[in-house]
């Protein structure tokens, strides 16, 4: 959360250069504007990489077309190490699973603002929903068992609150280790967001995006030892998002057309 209050001040600085004159932009338009795209999303919750195909409907308004894939981390998150060895894989203490996220979902995009020149800044907004699929594996730690003579044996294991303590987690385990156990729990998904598109070439996007997603699980999804595991998931992101523009048709669009355009 902290990263993404730090971002908007840069985004807002951004965005606002963006209704500043500058380079005039001779480039011949593309009015036919089917785009797909690759997002890198930070969130309140993780973060994650988003695929997206956007459908011209007309001048203004696009069908959006998306497949998002996350992970989403419990607030009570805190990766440590222990001080008696600094140098091992650092770990979070309690925490029984690893969560991810897979949406796939149709939503909608209007634009509000657009470019008029090189330099400028095109400002849309745009929503989408649909099913999701969750699934989680659980975390494996390397846990200390004293012997004799001062000597320790190392055991693969699941953390247990009964049994573990910090100071007897030697490191985590292989990410790999727990993939033949994973579990699965469907969802849905809404999100909610402006989209700040500012290439400076015209098949080309390069955007930046802030928005809101709502995450709802069938049940609580055990990502940590405690009693304060969630179902529903509510989140704020900011997304670089870049892409092309496919299929073009290249016109060449008269003034009368352009007044036309102007009054939408």
């Amino acid at each position: 959360m902290k990263k993404l209050i730090l971002l908007f001040p840069f985004l807002i600085l951004f965005s606002s250069t963006g209704f500043a004159q500058g380079e005039l932009d001779d480039q011949q338009k593309i009015f036919y504007r089917n785009e797909q795209s690759v997002g890198l999303l930070l969130n309140s919750t993780g973060w994650g990489l988003s695929l997206r195909y956007g459908k011209r409907i007309n001048y203004l308004n696009k069908r959006l077309y998306e497949v998002d894939f996350s992970n989403i981390k419990h607030p009570k998150e805190i990766k440590t190490t222990n001080p008696y060895f600094p140098n091992n894989r650092g770990f979070v203490f309690g925490k029984l699973n690893l969560f991810m996220n897979l949406r796939a979902g149709i939503g909608h995009q209007r634009e509000v603002f657009k470019k008029i020149d090189r330099g400028g800044i095109a400002i849309r907004y745009f929503g989408s929903a649909g099913p999701s699929l969750g699934f989680y594996k659980p975390i494996y730690y390397e846990v200390l068992y004293s012997l004799k003579d001062f000597k320790y044996e190392i055991k693969i294991e699941k953390f247990s609150e009964a049994i573990h303590k910090s100071s007897d987690i030697y490191g985590r385990a292989s990410f790999f280790k727990g993939f033949d156990e994973i579990k699965f729990v469907p969802g849905a998904y809404m999100k909610l967001g402006l989209n700040f598109e500012y290439s400076k070439l015209d098949r080309v996007i390069h955007a930046l995006e802030v928005g809101v997603t709502f995450d709802a699980f069938t049940k609580k999804i055990p990502i940590m030892a405690s009693e304060d595991n969630k179902q529903f998931f509510l989140a704020l992101f900011v997304s670089y998002r870049f892409g092309r523009i496919v299929d073009p048709k290249r016109q060449t669009i008269s003034p009368d057309m352009e007044e036309l355009r102007d009054t939408f």
